[in-house]
């Protein structure tokens, strides 16, 4: 039989590892008083405070369970190992082999969370697309776009509120504002804020000729409490209009859709997706909040610029990635490197690659000159 000690070895120094970056010690010593404090009979009187709780006593509960997990699954590939190898019976090592090899891959992924170091990236996301530059294409693409966030969420897990859809001109969408939730949606999804150029045989093109098309993804964490962010109502101005068709089943097709401006800052926010009027404007002024907490974090912290990227022209020579369907296939990210082939897979969701490939690039790139 194959020796595999080595094997063991390496995948319990991952487990150290991971025993570090996901502060078990801390979850251990925190889980009892959450299980204390999720279990108060008076909790739900504050709903906002016990969703709170509940919520940090799941991430706890699902880490430490994880990190228990590992160790049982390597415990028992070893001792398969250790059974095989005493016995003379070679017939288990395929199996020890493919224990293994799922362990790596489970670590893989997990190490994934090593990399999430900003201070929201637990937090959940608000994706707002633009159209930009191409005309039929660009708006064509928008929707392109919407289409392999939403795909890529449900690949996750990830439950998505598509909040706000305007049509376009002459085809597809001209926005989409949608919230993605879920544990680290927002540190995945901010590798994907930026402008993305696709280049295709024109389907709107009576020549056939080669297009250039471009639109924009901003990412923004969603805080569902934002306190030290005051709006004035006088600042504000609130349109309400009909509902557009472009969501399909997803839109509430009524008066009761709300666009707020905020004309200090020139911000909007709109939704059309909930029952009512009244909670259109209440979720769009809580993405409101959100937003002007993101616009003073990036006004205190010009290093959050840096890494996101200024917000350019949704144009040529703006671009974080490039889509090439013609005259070859190839999608390539342009500040990671990272490409890949397969264009069809990435537009229906194939992005796990891009998001990993961007966060090593950014650890890379923030890492001080000799490490």
């Amino acid at each position: 039989m194959r020796d595999f000690s080595d094997d063991i070895a390496a995948l319990r120094r991952r487990l150290d590892e991971a025993h570090t970056y996901l502060r078990i010690d801390e979850l251990a010593a925190a889980r009892p008083q959450l299980e204390t404090e999720a279990s108060r009979p008076d909790l739900w009187d504050d709903p906002e405070k016990a969703k709170k709780v509940n919520a940090e006593l799941a991430a706890c509960t699902d880490d430490l369970e994880l990190h228990a997990g590992l160790a049982g699954r390597i415990d028992d590939a070893e001792t398969l190992f250790e059974l095989g190898r005493e016995e003379g019976d070679d017939s288990v090592e395929a199996e020890v082999a493919e224990a293994l090899d799922e362990l790596r891959s489970s670590f893989d992924e997990l190490e994934l969370r090593a990399l999430f170091t900003g201070e929201y990236d637990d937090t959940d996301a608000i994706c707002e697309i633009q159209s930009g530059e191409g005309g039929a294409d660009a708006q064509d693409w928008a929707n392109m776009l919407l289409r392999m966030y939403l795909r890529w969420a449900e690949r996750r897990g990830f439950d998505v509120e598509l909040d706000e859809v305007s049509p376009g001109s002459e085809a597809g969408i001209s926005s989409a504002t949608f919230l993605v939730n879920g544990r680290h949606a927002y540190g995945r999804l901010r590798s994907e804020h930026g402008v993305h150029r696709l280049v295709r045989m024109s389907p709107f093109n009576a020549q056939g000729k080669r297009q250039t098309a471009f639109a924009a993804l901003k990412v923004t964490p969603f805080l569902e409490d934002v306190p030290d962010v005051e709006v004035d109502e006088k600042d504000l101005r609130i349109d309400t209009y009909r509902s557009s068709g472009a969501g399909g089943q997803h839109v509430n097709v009524t008066d009761s859709a709300v666009r707020i401006t905020h004309l200090p800052t020139g911000i909007v926010t709109s939704c059309q997706n909930e029952r009512s009027q009244h909670q259109n404007k209440d979720r769009a002024m809580q993405i409101l909040r959100a937003k002007l907490a993101e616009r003073q974090r990036e006004e205190r912290e010009a290093e959050l610029s840096a890494i996101r990227g200024e917000q350019r022209s949704v144009g040529f020579g703006s671009q974080i990635r490039s889509y090439v369907m013609q005259p070859y296939q190839m999608v390539k990210d342009l500040r990671s490197g990272h490409e890949v082939g397969n264009v069809e897979s990435v537009l229906d969701g194939d992005l796990d690659g891009f998001m990993e490939a961007y966060l090593r690039w950014e650890r890379s790139a923030a890492a001080p000159a000799g490490e």
